[in-house]
């Protein structure tokens, strides 16, 4: 076969075999920024009645929670609670504030934006079943990926610099912690199933949200009803 036309049949042929090669994950384009209801702040079962019901259930149905639910549900887990200094419902050292907390939905992944209270598109797609090792993780209509923005501890984030890396490390798995118990309380108030993940393939989750290396994955909680008897 000649050189001339062997470079035309292989132009012809590439079309073909990008088509055969692995997709990259979907961005963002056709998600809107989702305005969540203003949280409901009132109401539940008593603290003490919450934490006796605390607890790990795997048991995860598909059904979805209203917005108002999942409104509710990110303002507990690390909401603004008091507006005027912007101070969330779980601690933070220094104010730091590093963790983000991502947002699996079927429709696609969100990031929460706690001073806004609303969500802002990162992935378009259903990546559910990507934020746990486990059978079942994808059910849950709803899971919360925890992501430590390490860079924020040395930027003068805070009131000081914290340069050592296993402080800062403690410190971000101190506060998803916090976080994660704030979500439990949360689901054992209103009977919903929930399920904190430490299982979880974060170097494939950090490729797929396409963080940067000062960005940590480190856990990932589910959340839904629980499922219903067949």
């Amino acid at each position: 076969m000649k050189r001339r036309t062997f470079l035309q049949r292989s132009a012809a042929a590439w079309p073909v075999l990008a088509g055969l090669a692995s997709p990259a994950p979907a961005p963002a384009q056709g998600l809107q920024p989702l305005a969540l209801p203003k949280p409901q702040k009132q109401g539940g079962k008593p603290l003490m009645q919450a934490l006796a019901e605390r607890q790990t259930n795997r048991n995860i149905g598909e059904e979805k929670l209203s917005p108002q639910m999942l409104s509710n549900l990110l303002w507990a887990a690390f909401g603004v609670n008091r507006e005027t200094s912007g101070m969330r419902t779980a601690p933070s050292a220094m104010a730091v504030r590093e963790i983000d907390i991502y947002v699996f939905l079927p429709e696609g992944v969100y990031l929460f934006d706690a001073a806004a209270h609303n969500l802002k598109p990162v992935l378009a797609g259903d990546h559910r079943a990507k934020t746990g090792n486990q059978a079942g993780v994808g059910k849950a209509p709803v899971s919360l990926v925890y992501v430590a923005d390490l860079d924020k501890y040395a930027s003068g984030s805070g009131p000081m610099r914290v340069t050592d890396a296993a402080v800062q490390t403690a410190w971000s798995n101190a506060h998803a912690g916090f976080i994660g118990q704030n979500v439990y309380l949360y689901a054992a108030s209103e009977g919903l199933a929930c399920w904190f993940r430490a299982l979880i393939d974060n170097a494939g989750i950090a490729k797929l949200l396409n963080l940067r290396p000062g960005q940590k994955v480190l856990y990932s909680q589910g959340v839904g009803h629980p499922e219903k008897a067949a």
